[in-house]
């Protein structure tokens, strides 16, 4: 554990006494040394760096007011009313008079020589990538103490893990090893910001998660903060919660994916069978839509790629109220997600479990759930049928094997493949298709809660995918929260104008740093290659805007 605060004064006062017969019998405890945070590659994500901070022992002093007074000479901000009062005071042994200052200010202090001043030898917390990594490595205070984010696992349910990293010598520890990669995180965040600029959004988040693993390699979250000042950069405002895992929203039709493979796995549906989706559902009172109604009976390929609402309740009616309740117990949509970060939300679930709500369930309607909660379990419908539990640590393979567990049958998990790559090429998920990376997913655009009632005019848009589809290595998610519509949107503020777009950015730039390598050898990795081209024909894309410390790194 950590110095306690006092022993860790009553230790330094009882090294600096020179009068044996007033020294106090204090036991110093042996810390465990806080270790370095590096990502996969070995990048320095924080650190300890030495500081000197000043204190004082009043009763040793001669003249508190002549040290007051010196001490404004080097501290003109210090207060010096209180300083005073506390100098003044015989009966107290220790008070702070700066912490953590640099080495030229500690030569300074020490020149004057007051009697009563000392210098303890002192370490801060820095972190060299500042906001890249914020929500992840989180931050520590003053004294050390891991206060969000990797920064307090380390202290709290990662203690044995921390423990673990220290060396015999007791004064040193081996550093924690991250599943990140700050390259692949820059540039999520770099796409990210640029996309909140576009589209005028008031915040954006996104993940891109190892399906076999469960690693997470980047994971980002706007507006962020620097760790390096965090009260300054404003890490508490409301505005910068990890909205990946302290944020629960409702996911729209992303979740769709995970109602057809259900009705999949469970034989209530096949590839070829057809839905009605010709009128209006109807369940008690509710009227259940299609944003493009086809008005007409839908594959379960058409219902996927044309994101039909009446088309997923049907499927999730076929399947009956018990089963498709137990099916997202199954998949861990209704439990709390837990990882090494301590930021975790709970899911919202409606109260009762009725027909209406499991309808509106099927299509990501009326429950909420944390972003990468998603993300773990459509990891799962794509990389064979196995979840995973995601992982801010680097993890091995065979361990991430032995931790898995089957949800959906093999068989279940190539249908959803199908699906994914098919909604690529033809549906709503087009925009994402970078060229030659057989890119798949869903789209979601789900409507938000504005004073207690769902705004047509407000709303949370989704991508969920994965790629390469014939062999999926990565999950990718991008989310933007409230973005406005563009005319070259023309006039439309769905996934399929944001989200989608710039989950295609992002995985254009990461596969390469990932050694996915394009494949640009059939007609449909071609058509992908001419929309791309008039996709971005009037973007500006800037090249080597990687900071050299990056660079390096590829």
């Amino acid at each position: 554990g950590l110095f306690a605060v006092v022993s860790l004064k009553a230790a330094w006062l009882t090294l600096s006494n020179d009068d044996a017969r007033r020294k106090a019998s204090v036991v110093r405890k042996d810390r465990i040394p806080r270790p370095d945070i590096v990502d996969r590659n070995g990048v320095l994500l924080a650190a300890d760096m030495p500081f000197a901070s000043i204190f004082a022992e009043p009763y040793r002093m001669i003249d508190p007011e002549e040290a007051v007074e010196q001490l404004k000479t080097v501290f003109p901000d210090l207060n010096e009313a209180r300083l005073l009062r506390q100098f003044s005071n015989k009966r107290l042994k220790f008070v702070w008079v700066k912490r953590q200052v640099r080495p030229e200010v500690e030569a300074r202090v020490l020149a004057l020589g007051i009697p009563g001043i000392r210098v303890m030898k002192d370490k801060r917390r820095v972190y060299p990538m500042g906001p890249l990594t914020s929500h992840v490595v989180g931050y520590a205070n003053i004294d050390s103490k891991g206060l969000t984010g990797i920064e307090r696992y380390l202290d709290t349910s990662g203690a044995l893990f921390t423990a673990s990293l220290a060396r015999p010598d007791g004064r040193s520890a081996q550093p924690a090893m991250l599943s990140i990669d700050v390259r692949v995180q820059h540039a999520l965040r770099d796409e990210l910001e640029r996309a909140m600029r576009k589209f005028r959004a008031i915040g954006a988040g996104g993940l891109i998660m190892d399906v076999r693993t469960g690693e997470i390699l980047a994971l980002v979250s706007l507006p962020d903060f620097n760790p390096n000042a965090p009260v300054k950069t404003g890490a508490q405002k409301k505005d910068r919660l990890n909205r990946m895992t302290a944020g629960v929203y409702e996911l729209g039709s992303v979740i769709k994916a995970v109602t057809f493979a259900m009705a999949l796995d469970m034989g209530t549906a096949t590839l070829d069978k057809k839905y009605d989706a010709r009128h209006t559902l109807r369940i008690g009172r509710a009227k259940i839509h299609d944003y493009h109604a086809k008005n007409r009976w839908l594959s379960v390929p058409e219902i996927f790629i044309y994101s039909s609402n009446i088309g997923t309740a049907r499927m999730a009616l076929e399947v009956g109220l018990e089963r498709h309740k137990a099916f997202l117990e199954k998949v861990g949509l209704r439990q709390r997600l837990r990882t090494e970060l301590p930021e975790s939300a709970r899911p919202l679930l409606p109260r009762r479990w009725t027909t209406i709500t499991s309808v509106t369930a099927s299509f990501g309607h009326g429950f909420a759930v944390q972003p990468l909660q998603g993300a773990a379990v459509i990891a799962a419908l794509v990389n064979g049928g196995v979840l995973v539990p995601p992982t801010f640590l680097k993890r091995d393979a065979e361990t991430a094997k032995a931790m898995g567990r089957r949800v959906i049958s093999e068989e279940t998990s190539r249908k959803m493949r199908y699906l994914f790559r098919l909604n690529a090429i033809k549906g709503t998920a087009r925009r994402a298709a970078a060229p030659g990376w057989r890119v798949g997913g869903k789209t979601g655009t789900a409507e938000k809660v504005i004073n207690g009632k769902y705004s047509k005019d407000h709303r949370l848009t989704s991508f969920m995918g994965a790629f390469p589809m014939d062999d999926p290595k990565y999950v990718v998610l991008v989310m933007l929260d409230d973005p406005r519509p563009l005319p070259e949107t023309h006039g439309y503020a769905t996934s399929g104008w944001n989200a989608v777009p710039v989950a295609g950015n992002v995985i254009a730039r990461v596969a390469p740093l990932l050694g996915v390598p394009p494949r640009l050898d059939d007609e449909v990795a071609k058509e992908e290659l001419v929309r791309w081209r008039k996709l971005h024909k009037n973007a500006k894309r800037r090249a080597g805007k990687e900071p050299q410390a990056l660079r390096k790194q590829g």
